[in-house]
């Protein structure tokens, strides 16, 4: 019998936690017999003092059990079940295009996502821009719409490791979120109560990035990479560049249109294109499904340009309750803003740096994404035709398209914009991946 002040008291004094210890904890935040006191005071003792990788995954295996873990194996899918999970930027749109991609190679993906946080946009706030489309399924849809369309993209339920909801929210109010022990933990909990075989997680760097630095990114992929492992899932994580907007838009149903355009081959970003690639090849590599890179990428641009992979998007909005003729006619249904204007940077200049952060901000100021939990989002608003570093902003070339509802909204937008983005200096160029972390690198 383990007493939770105890458990505390070794983690305060920079003792190594048993499984036991870990696992006794969590089930007690998860039946509510261990208090918010308590749950604050866990949690600044493993800021202060870390967490060894046996007891990281010990807590993200204890946090995962915690609820339902989802078994699949009663769907006979046939194929893999792989998913990818990012740590979140500004236009990052690459689920809606990497789950199709992945189950037209024959994959399957029933990817659970989260909504937006502080400036990164949200895949749920994203797929609710489609009229009808249903984030909050049954089990049995979930699974029955994952078989069929090879994917489906839902949010997280209330029985999916309810103790990291628990933790979270305590240390959302406690200044422990920034614990790389505390994040790997609360990441994986979720995404291995779904049953995975595999997973590929997208850390991003740069001025968008959830981590402040390029050296704190790789400790969390690292992290990540060998707690998920440990834990019994095939996991790699690869670095990806947020110093910039990855799409040429940032906003819900700007995106959306932007994601069934990329589908279709009307019109691919190409920072866009090289990271969904990255993730895309990689998950095919760790499910078996191709036999390296190179074959992945190659049976990766065979299901775009053959319209498989935007076939099994249509067929998962269509299944989770959206338009069936959504991707023949996406700009019928998804929301327009009043006023669609471009705003030019005061000086001619090269595109040096931006604070993708703050980009990300300004959406959310437009009602693109939550101040508050009960805020409701405007999913018109946003930015498109984003320019990128590197270019020209000149009289010919916009900093972006606003998307604002009224004249007053985008004189705020168009401010906030130019603020963000720096026209003249000295332009370094950043790849668009930066590394791939294995299981055998850590």
């Amino acid at each position: 019998m383990y007493l939770p002040q105890e458990i505390i008291r070794k983690k305060r004094d920079g003792e190594v936690l048993t499984d036991e210890e870990i696992q006794f904890f969590i089930q007690g935040v998860a039946n509510d017999s261990v208090s918010e006191g308590q749950i604050a005071a866990f949690a600044m003792a493993i800021f202060f003092n870390e967490m060894t990788m046996p007891e990281r995954i010990a807590l993200t295996c204890a946090m995962r059990d915690s609820g339902m873990v989802i078994d699949w194996d009663h769907m006979n899918f046939g194929g893999p079940i792989v998913d990818k999970h990012s740590t979140g930027g500004v236009g990052d749109v690459t689920s809606l295009m990497l789950g199709p991609m992945v189950a037209a190679c024959g994959g399957f993906v029933p990817m659970i996502s989260g909504r937006g946080l502080g400036h990164t946009g949200g895949t749920l706030d994203k797929l609710e821009s489609i009229p009808g489309y249903n984030i909050t399924p049954t089990n049995e849809v979930f699974g029955a719409v994952t078989k069929d369309a090879g994917v489906a993209i839902i949010g997280q339920t209330g029985d999916l490791a309810p103790a990291d909801k628990r933790v979270y929210a305590t240390r959302d109010i406690t200044a422990t979120v920034d614990n790389i022990s505390l994040i790997t933990a609360s990441i994986l909990s979720k995404k291995l109560a779904a049953g995975l075989e595999s997973l590929v997680m997208d850390v991003k760097v740069g001025s968008g990035a959830f981590m402040p630095t390029y050296e704190a990114s790789e400790e969390l992929a690292r992290s990540i990479v060998a707690v998920a492992n440990g834990a019994g899932t095939k996991t790699t994580a690869i670095l990806t560049d947020m110093n910039q907007v990855l799409a040429s838009s940032a906003g819900n149903a700007v995106e959306v249109r932007e994601a069934v355009q990329f589908l279709t081959g009307e019109y691919r970003n190409p920072r866009l294109y090289e990271v969904t690639m990255a993730l895309c090849a990689e998950m095919l590599v760790l499910a078996k499904l191709a036999s390296n890179s190179e074959d992945a990428r190659n049976k990766l641009q065979a299901v775009l340009d053959n319209g498989k992979a935007a076939e099994c998007f249509g067929k998962m909005i269509a299944g989770l309750g959206g338009p069936a003729d959504f991707i023949e006619n996406y700009d019928n249904y998804l929301a327009k803003a009043d006023i669609i204007q471009p705003v030019f940077a005061d000086q001619v200049g090269v595109v040096s740096a931006m604070d993708t952060r703050a980009i990300g901000m300004a959406v959310v100021g437009m009602g693109g994404g939550r101040r508050v939990a009960t805020d409701s989002i405007d999913y018109a608003v946003g930015f498109d035709q984003f320019i990128r570093l590197g270019e020209v902003a000149d009289e010919n070339k916009p900093l972006a398209i606003i998307h604002a509802r009224t004249e007053a909204q985008w004189q705020e937008a168009a401010q906030a914009l130019k603020a963000a983005i720096v026209v003249g200096g000295e332009y370094q160029p950043t790849p668009d991946v930066y590394r791939q972390i294995r299981a055998e690198d850590v």
